[in-house]
């Protein structure tokens, strides 16, 4: 008889071992790194206690390389997500792992970070240190890379410029796709504007000194007029001191906050720009839709896009444990046949393995999306139900009403209001892996609002609903656990069709696009929901909650943790009605797999 044991949601489920092959460590801090413009950037490095030329794995990010080594692991050990001291720049990698088998572990900034000397373009910092690191009398001329989310996009940026020493890259959380180091596109789904780079800013190493406001010229102070009239970031404190001082504070999210855009340059460069990684990489990401959107759109969209060697994983909802040490067997598996020409089986595998939640299994694929997919439409209908029952014409369904909720501002209220919906309990396993969409057709009275979606696992419920005592409604305690969330901002509710595919709409969210929203009108809204894996067990139902507003979990803006931001929403109360008759087909359209596949 064959025993199911549990297998961790955050490990590949192959397993990959090697005993350490070398002792002792040789450290070098603060290695100071000429660039081809007389810069200096600053390295620290740590090898094995030997005199034979190993390959590199380098990390290279904007966080603090001081705060990355095997120094902090030792003062705090590994922190799963739950833990008040988890701290999400700590991410460069586990240093005695990797050195111990046989790779040296390079931790750098780039210029303006830290110890790294300022001033001049970054461009060329990742290319020319991975050449630097090639000469070196302790390299074998190989470089790979490591780290994740801003140690993952410094992976792919550099992979764009194809330095003849990188032989292959690791970026897992990589960040968005469109926009080198990140773009509006990614981060920040359907246009809506989040706090989570305001929230991580505290971590930030840039090279900054603050004094008074300076004068902002030309476009920028147009831009900067307009947010500081708004009223909607007006009434969070918080923002509006990052606005009144004009860029000295925050820079970065400054610029989002008075310019939260995309451009159609931005994109048709990242289109061009994907056609010149040809370095093998695996990427991937967490099912961590409630935070970092940016890192589960960019590993989709890299993996779609680049033509190379490549492989996907995503793991399960909880984010990784920091200081990162998770995944190092399946990088060291990556890395020994790229790197050091062992038959290790990695590329012998399906392409794609993601964990299923709810089932909390992992399951394999040839593409991404699933080719397998049944792409199934459950209609929004009156009630809170939830069906794959089409509407029907000339029919009694003409005259169902829309459903309506009210939301106040944060200003009033810390209440969130919501329309949900729930389908009939599942009459047999049901496994739902890919991205979704939520098409509703809806009104407002209002020139904008925020739409944000909630699929949520309900149940089990063996429950009845009838005209009797006690079952004229289903029971307030069932069980329910969020699987994924969307968003998109009602005013970029424009669609590109040539880009668009059923289960992804693309929304240019350029400034030219955006529009005003009609009050009283209807409009067609098709909301991506972002991907995730979960089998609905038989018994349980698929519920869709859609609502205007999140809140911070904490006070003066904060929230309880710092991955877990929130939006901004509306400085007004906003009525929003859902249309779903046969003229406003609204409907979930999900990923459906056979369980068998």
């Amino acid at each position: 008889m064959t025993i199911a044991l549990p297998t961790p949601s955050d490990q590949s489920p192959v397993r990959y071992t090697r005993a350490p092959s070398h002792e002792g460590m040789i450290v070098e801090r603060d290695v100071r790194v000429p660039m081809r413009d007389g810069k200096h950037l600053c390295i620290d490095v740590y090898r094995p206690e030997t005199d034979e030329k190993l390959p590199v794995l380098l990390a290279f990010a904007i966080y603090n390389k001081d705060m990355q080594g095997p120094e902090t692991a030792e003062a705090i050990q590994p922190q799963p997500s739950w833990s008040t001291l988890w701290c999400g720049p700590l991410e460069a990698g586990d240093t005695h792992f990797l050195v111990s088998r046989g790779y040296v572990h390079v931790i750098g900034s780039p210029r303006g970070i830290g110890k790294s000397e300022g001033g001049g373009s970054r461009e060329f910092d990742s290319y020319d240190l991975i050449e630097w690191i090639a000469r070196q009398p302790w390299c074998d001329g190989q470089v790979g890379m490591v780290g994740i989310s801003g140690f993952g996009a410094e992976q792919v940026n550099v992979a764009r410029q194809n330095p003849p020493s990188l032989k292959a890259i690791f970026p897992f959380d990589p960040r968005s796709a469109y926009g080198r180091l990140g773009g509006f596109r990614e981060e920040y789904p359907g246009g809506m504007v989040h706090l989570f780079r305001y929230l991580i800013g505290h971590f930030s190493a840039f090279h900054q000194v603050k004094g008074q406001p300076g004068e902002l010229e030309g476009q920028r102070k147009a831009w900067w007029e307009a947010a500081m009239a708004d009223p909607d970031l007006r009434m969070y404190p918080h923002l509006y001191n990052v606005l009144v001082q004009r860029g000295q504070h925050l820079p970065a999210y400054f610029d989002i906050l008075i310019n939260p855009y995309d451009t159609e340059e931005i994109v048709a460069e990242s289109e061009r720009e994907f056609g010149q990684i040809r370095i093998p990489f695996y990427t991937g990401s967490g099912w961590y839709a409630y935070t970092y959107k940016t890192h589960l759109q960019g590993a989709q969209t890299y993996f779609e896009k680049v033509d190379a060697p490549k492989k996907l994983l995503f793991t399960g909802p909880g984010h990784l444990e920091r200081p990162f040490h998770t995944l190092h067997e399946e990088i060291l598996r990556w890395y020994d046949h790229w790197l050091k020409g062992m038959d290790t089986g990695i590329m012998d595998e399906p392409p794609v393995r993601y964990w299923v939640m709810g089932e909390n299994a992992w399951r394999t694929g040839e593409a991404w999306p699933l080719p397998e997919t049944q792409w199934t439409k459950f209609h929004l209908n009156s009630w809170e139900r939830l069906s794959t029952r089409e509407f029907t014409e000339k029919s009694a369904d003409d005259f169902i009403r829309p459903d309506a909720f009210v939301q106040m501002p944060p200003t009033q209220t810390n209440q969130i209001a919501k329309l949900r919906y729930l389908s009939d309990p599942m009459p047999e396993d049901t496994l739902m892996a890919g991205p979704a969409v939520l098409n509703i057709f809806a009104e407002i009275d209002a020139e904008d609002t925020n739409w944000i979606v909630i699929l949520k696992d309900v149940g089990p419920d063996v429950s009845v609903q009838t005209v009797r005592e006690g079952e004229r409604s289903l029971p307030s305690d069932l069980k329910e656990r969020e699987i994924t969330r969307g968003w998109l901002k009602a005013s970029h509710k424009a669609v590109d069709t040539e880009r668009s595919r059923p289960w992804k709409p693309w929304h240019p969210m350029t400034r030219e696009a955006q529009e005003k929203i009609v009050p009283g009108e209807i409009n067609a809204y098709a909301i991506e929901i972002l991907a995730a894996a979960n089998m609905f067990r038989k018994g349980h139902r698929i519920c869709i909650e859609i609502t205007s507003a999140d809140l911070p979990t904490g006070v003066a803006g904060s929230t309880n943790a710092e991955y877990i931001p929130y939006h901004v929403c509306s400085s007004r109360t906003v009525l929003h009605k859902i249309y779903h008759d046969p003229a406003h087909p609204s409907h979930l359209l999900l990923p459906l797999v056979p369980t068998g596949a």
